[in-house]
């Protein structure tokens, strides 16, 4: 089923069952119906007409690679307008260490790429709006693009939505709604049922999400592929693991296509407050629940993990690395001392990549950190850092001494 030319999307598949699949639309966006279980819903995936890609044409040299377009045939179909997401930079911050800035999208976050996926799914199916579970980089981004869109969008926020994030909500023309964590879903599904909005975000016990959402990030695995060739691994911040997920399936599909020689390693970094894909791996189960511990690291603290992720790590051989608030702040400072400034969360990839030992890190490549999103979306954004100065040259004088400036 093909909805636009430019899309060689043609089905959804069961992560749960590989052997089942279903239309293109709707969306299931509550998990594969035959498969799911009380306790554990299997995420579905696209599939796509492979033997149909132009690779040549698809990964030939770009001199402007702005949108998703840019990859349209093996992306659900982009009905949705874009906001010029995607081509983010790849950084060098040390001999053969690359970072990957996601906050250089439009909202400041990788969250981007998802978005533009979802509505155009929501559009697809003629919802009036969406729907989004999120206090930070998922919920600014949903807004972003529904309001593009023409679509009206509600978000069901944490009690502690940080007062930045509030602002970049209320931009965007959201309807936002602060409520207690654990509200957030069950609300959101009344909402979604008796208003017609189409969800972007999880619905079930085990996380699910949204089956176009994570083939918007298949296009951070393919931007670094162009910019480097194969990385010898990757570490990704990880939450709900959709990222991860869409990291591994992107170079998976490079291998596929004859383009890769080879798959990377995919390592999950998350922190050591919650760790749900850590708890999975460890237990041998599809997917985890946990009691999240205090972390100022909010964007991965999750209580819940899917399956995507144990599938990333199981087929590419990674790990499940887990960080304290110590290790992530070290890996922000270090980010800072490089010109990139990241939201504690979005540190965790590099944290991971500093959390092992130089014998634990394979040496076939270069490495690769993906940094999720921009400080302004840390909560203590808003409150002044620095004291005002008397305008008298001994007290000038005396902050640049204390700062390492003297003689």
């Amino acid at each position: 089923m093909l909805l636009t030319p430019d899309s060689l999307a043609t089905a959804q598949r069961s992560l749960g069952d590989p052997a089942l699949d279903y239309p293109l639309l709707p969306p299931l966006t509550t998990g594969c119906p035959r498969t799911g279980t009380e306790d554990v819903a299997y995420p579905l995936e696209l599939d796509y007409a492979y033997d149909k890609v132009d690779t040549a044409a698809l990964f030939a040299p770009a001199a402007a690679r702005t949108g998703l377009e840019r990859w349209a045939p093996l992306l659900p179909p982009l009905l949705a307008p874009g906001l010029g997401e995607g081509a983010t930079p790849l950084v060098e911050i040390a001999p053969g260490v690359h970072v990957k800035d996601e906050s250089r999208n439009p909202t400041w976050s990788h969250k981007d790429r998802l978005n533009r996926c979802t509505t155009s799914a929501a559009l697809a199916v003629g919802a009036r709006g969406i729907a989004v579970a999120s206090s930070g980089n998922h919920g600014a981004s949903a807004a972003a693009y529904a309001a593009r869109a023409g679509l009206r969008c509600v978000v069901f926020a944490g009690p502690d939505l940080p007062p930045a994030v509030d602002s970049f909500l209320t931009a965007y023309g959201a309807v936002v709604l602060p409520v207690p964590w654990e509200a957030r879903w069950p609300l959101m599904r009344q909402a979604v049922e008796r208003y017609g909005l189409h969800p972007v975000s999880n619905l079930t016990a085990t996380h699910t999400g949204h089956p176009y959402g994570p083939e918007g990030y298949k296009t951070v695995a393919y931007e670094i592929f162009q910019d480097v060739g194969t990385p010898a691994a990757v570490f990704v911040p990880t939450g709900y693991g959709e990222l991860l997920y869409g990291v591994w399936k992107g170079f998976t599909e490079l291998h596929r296509l004859g383009l890769a020689d080879r798959v990377p390693r995919i390592h999950s970094c998350e922190s050591a407050a919650g760790a749900p894909l850590a708890t999975a791996i460890g237990r041998g189960v599809p997917a985890a629940r946990v009691e999240v511990g205090a972390t100022s690291a909010y964007s991965i603290a999750s209580p819940v993990g899917g399956y995507r992720g144990v599938v990333a790590l199981r087929e590419s051989g990674g790990r499940a690395l887990t960080l304290s608030d110590r290790q992530l702040a070290e890996a922000r400072a270090e980010l800072a001392r490089n010109g990139l400034w990241a939201e504690l969360s979005a540190a965790a990839g590099l944290a991971g990549l500093r959390s092992l030992d130089a014998s634990e890190l394979p040496d076939d490549g270069p490495l690769v950190c993906i940094s999720t999103s921009s400080g302004f979306k840390d909560r203590e954004v808003g409150r002044r850092a620095t004291a005002p100065v008397a305008p008298e040259w001994p007290e000038v004088e005396r902050r640049l001494r204390a700062a390492g400036l003297a003689d």
